[in-house]
């Protein structure tokens, strides 16, 4: 049923509940035709973490080790490290460590899968998840996820959850225990020497080995380049969002087959066509079709949401996105991680430059789907120095924190940090990385090249609070991040 304008008119008075950022936003501009947007005047804005007395842990200080800068009080371990630290089996941990989720493991330890987003060629990368038997969708794909312990004691054992899947990215975490591994690719059979299609969602269970056996896609779905996916808990729908260009991706809403009930592997038996697969329509209060959502310039604007079912969702000749016109549908370029909190979920557009009609630093949107409403909570504008550490940009993996608010990793250009938010809009870092995949170096007429640092991936708390874990994509190296945590005022 559709959501209609005298609703959403009512309803939009209401935002959702959650957080309000915002960034370096001095770049953002009115586009021609901007619906329901207007510019926030931020000629004098100021990195958003400064001159916020009272928030956060204080200044990061520098690694000596040169791994992770965090501020006073804080510690970190290495749990796994990609090429150095091993799998039960005897194997290197897989490399390109990225989403990830923690759950209560057994006598007090933590359960975490890892993501291992790897594309192309099995043969091109050095430490590709290994090809465990009875756990491989397709022998010839490089990715797949592994399941950490973390025992009492700081005992470490790495195990393969699922093996033959392609860039396995963001993903998510299910009420009933398991973990959603995502490809976020459209590679079919025969591409890169591929054996079966690719571009779907798999289920993996942290606690039970044999659920894992025979691999299954869930195709009802849909194949696309999956990027994360939460799940209402009320209401049974899935979430996913899918990072693309050309055209930019969309959010998919799945609804459940009447008399459908979740549960542990239930989601493998279904049809292929089981259920209802929908992109979003937004629209603003006046009843006008939004086309992209870096339309929306101002923190607060809310957006009413219908959904369209999608025609072929496995994608057989024409990709998933390009099977909508333009006025269909809306669309956002680079939807990232996903959160499900306060009853919606949290949505990362993580930027925005010259595919999309505003340019943007990172969008977080809320969904209330009981409002049918998407709020903007969270606004970076252009980043004008991204190798200065300062501003935030290219928000990406993100969770909601048990301290109040949002705690996101950064996968922007230059510098890469962890950091927070509070339900009121203060932002602070968290972490910072500090090994760079490649040094500075002098370049031809002697100026000097910045250097590069890996996205941060993975973030998640463990379920007593105490630890944030995240991951440094490249190489490979998951952290458990402890200290003072403390509730961030608002």
């Amino acid at each position: 049923m559709s959501l209609t304008r005298r609703d959403f008119a009512r309803k939009s008075a209401i935002t959702g509940a959650g957080v309000a950022l915002v960034g370096s936003v001095g770049a953002l501009s009115t586009a021609p035709n901007a619906l329901a947007a207007t510019d926030i005047d931020s000629t004098e804005t100021e990195p958003a973490h400064e001159g916020h007395h009272g928030v956060g842990y204080g200044p990061l200080i520098s690694d000596p080790n040169g791994i992770l800068a965090l501020p006073a009080g804080f510690t970190y371990e290495i749990i796994t490290y990609s090429g150095r630290t091993k799998l039960e089996s005897g194997e290197f941990t897989p490399s390109n460590h990225d989403g990830t989720a923690a759950f209560e493991g057994p006598r007090g330890s933590t359960l975490l899968v890892n993501n291992h987003e790897l594309a192309g060629p099995r043969a091109q990368w050095p430490h590709p998840v290994p090809l465990t038997e009875g756990l491989v969708y397709d022998p010839a794909a490089a990715g797949g996820c592994t399941v950490v312990e973390v025992r009492r004691g700081g005992e470490v054992a790495e195990w393969v959850g699922i093996a033959g899947t392609a860039t396995n990215c963001a993903g998510g975490s299910t009420p009933w225990g398991t973990w959603l591994t995502c490809e976020e690719t459209e590679d079919k059979a025969g591409k890169n020497g591929f054996t079966k299609d690719h571009g779907y969602v798999f289920e993996v269970d942290p606690e039970d080995r044999r659920a894992n056996r025979d691999p299954k896609p869930v195709k009802a779905l849909g194949r696309y380049a999956h990027e994360a996916v939460v799940v209402d808990p009320k209401r049974g729908h899935l979430y996913l969002t899918e990072d693309a260009a050309g055209p930019n991706g969309l959010l998919y809403r799945w609804t459940p087959p009447e008399g459908f009930s979740h549960g542990r592997g239930r989601l493998r038996t279904l049809a292929d066509d089981a259920g209802r697969l929908q992109a979003f329509r937004c629209f603003d209060s006046g009843g006008k079709f939004v086309d992209d959502l870096s339309r929306a310039t101002r923190i607060g604007t809310v957006y009413g949401v219908d959904w369209v079912d999608v025609p072929d969702r496995d994608a057989k000749t024409v990709s998933v996105r390009k099977q909508f016109t333009d006025g269909q549908v809306t669309r956002a370029r680079k939807l990232e991680g996903m959160w499900w909190g306060d009853g919606g979920a949290y949505i990362v557009s993580s930027y925005a430059r010259a595919e999309s009609p505003v340019q943007h630093d990172g969008q977080v949107w809320f969904y209330d789907p009981r409002r049918r409403t998407l709020t903007l909570k969270v606004l970076l504008g252009v980043n004008p120095d991204p190798g200065k550490d300062g501003a935030f940009d290219g928000p990406d993996n993100i969770t909601v924190s048990p301290y109040g608010g949002l705690v996101i990793a950064e996968d922007g250009e230059g510098v890469q940090h962890l950091f927070g938010a509070t339900e009121s809009g203060r932002t602070y870092p968290i972490a910072r990385n500090e090994l760079a995949m490649t040094p500075a170096a002098t370049a031809a007429g002697g100026t000097e090249a910045e250097p590069e640092y890996s996205e941060f991936t993975g973030v998640t708390f463990s379920p007593d609070g105490r630890t944030l874990f995240a991951n440094i994509q490249t190489p490979g190296i998951m952290l458990a991040i402890t200290g003072p945590w403390k509730r961030q005022k608002r």
